[in-house]
C-alpha cells in the first residue's frame, strides 16, 4: 500500500473517532439519567468526558503523525548526505 493512502486511512478516521468519543459519552450519561432520575447533569458530565477523550485521540494522532514527519525527515536528510558524500568521492 502507498504511504499517502496509509496516512489518509490512518488519520482520515480521528474526526470519526472524535465524534464516536462524543457521542458514546452523551448517550452512556443519557442512560445513566435514565436509570437514576439525575436529570441532565451525567448527561452533561458524559458530554463533557467525551469532548475531552475525543480531544486526546486528535492530539494523540498528531504527535504521531510528528514522529512520523520527523523520522521521515531524517532518512532524507541521511539521504541526501549519502549521494553527496557518494558523489564527491567519485568526482
Amino acid at each position: 500500500m502507498q504511504p499517502q493512502w496509509k496516512a489518509v486511512g490512518t488519520y482520515g478516521t480521528v474526526g470519526l473517532e472524535f465524534a464516536l468519543c462524543v457521542l458514546l459519552g452523551l448517550w452512556i450519561g443519557r442512560w445513566v439519567d435514565g436509570r437514576l432520575g439525575t436529570g441532565p447533569w451525567v448527561a452533561l458530565s458524559g458530554l463533557l468526558l467525551g469532548v475531552v477523550a475525543g480531544y486526546r485521540s486528535i492530539w494523540r494522532a498528531l504527535k504521531q503523525a510528528t514522529r512520523e514527519a520527523e523520522r521521515q525527515e531524517q532518512a532524507e536528510q541521511k539521504a541526501r548526505k549519502d549521494y553527496h558524500e557518494q558523489r564527491d568521492r567519485d568526482a
